[in-house]
C-alpha cells in the first residue's frame, strides 16, 4: 500500500484489501476528519454584514456559560469502557473486552498462506468511517458504498512496512471464516462499525495464532 502524507487525508495503505494490497482512505463529512471538499475556502457572501465597532452584540448571538466540566449536547466527549481487542487466527473470531469481561466477539477472516495477519501485540493507530479506496495501479477512486473493497469502517492496528495492517468492512461477506485476505481482518460491515464504537486510537491489540 502506497503512502500518502496529505494532512486532511488518512493515507496510509491498508494490508489485504481485496485483490489489491494498497489503500488510500479518508472521513466523508459528519465523521471523525473532514476531507478536502469539506474544508474547501468559499467564496465570501457579497451580502455578509459585519457588525460596526463596539457593537457585537447586535450580531452575536446570547453566549450561556456553562460551569468548569459541565458539557451539553453533542460537545460532551464521549466516554468509552477500558477496551481490549483479541484477535483468534485459529478460531477466525475477534473478541472485545470491556474492562477485562468478554463483551461480545464476531466472526472475521484473515490472512491467507504467504499473506499471513502478524501475530502478537499491538494497538489501534489510526480510525476510519466510510472510507475512499484508491487502486494503487490506476489511481482509481472508489467512493464509500456497498462495492467498496474497505466496507463501512476500518481499524488500523499495525505498520508492515511500507502498509498497514486493520481490521475493516468488506462487501464479501460471505467469505468471512476464511483465510483469503493479504494479511488485513475482515469483518461484517455491521461488526465493523459496531466494534467501532467501542474503541479508541491506543486501544491495545493481541493476535494469537
Amino acid at each position: 500500500m502506497t503512502v500518502g502524507r496529505n494532512r486532511n487525508w488518512l493515507s496510509r495503505s491498508l494490508s489485504a484489501i481485496a485483490s489489491s494490497a494498497a489503500v488510500l482512505f479518508a472521513v466523508n463529512p459528519g465523521a471523525a476528519m473532514a476531507s478536502q471538499e469539506a474544508i474547501a475556502y468559499r467564496m465570501q457572501d457579497p451580502d455578509l454584514r459585519l457588525p460596526p465597532i463596539g457593537a457585537p452584540e447586535d450580531f452575536l448571538p446570547p453566549e450561556e456559560i456553562l460551569p468548569e466540566g459541565e458539557l451539553e449536547g453533542p460537545t460532551a466527549p464521549r466516554n468509552k469502557p477500558a477496551a481490549r481487542i483479541e484477535l483468534n487466527i485459529s478460531e477466525r473470531r475477534v473478541y472485545l473486552y470491556l474492562d477485562d469481561e468478554v463483551e461480545t466477539s464476531y466472526p472475521v477472516a484473515v490472512g491467507k498462506s504467504g499473506w499471513e495477519t502478524p501475530t502478537g501485540e499491538f494497538q489501534v493507530m489510526h480510525m476510519a468511517v466510510d472510507p475512499t479506496w484508491e487502486n494503487p495501479w490506476t489511481g482509481e477512486l472508489i467512493p464509500p458504498g456497498p462495492s467498496s473493497p474497505i466496507g463501512r469502517a476500518v481499524i488500523v492496528f499495525h505498520e508492515l512496512g511500507d502498509d498497514w495492517i486493520a481490521f475493516h468492512g468488506t462487501p464479501n461477506e460471505e467469505l468471512i471464516g476464511q483465510a483469503v485476505s493479504h494479511g488485513c481482518v475482515r469483518m461484517r460491515n455491521e461488526d465493523i462499525l459496531s466494534l467501532y464504537e467501542k474503541v479508541n486510537p491506543g486501544t491495545p491489540v493481541v493476535v494469537v495464532p
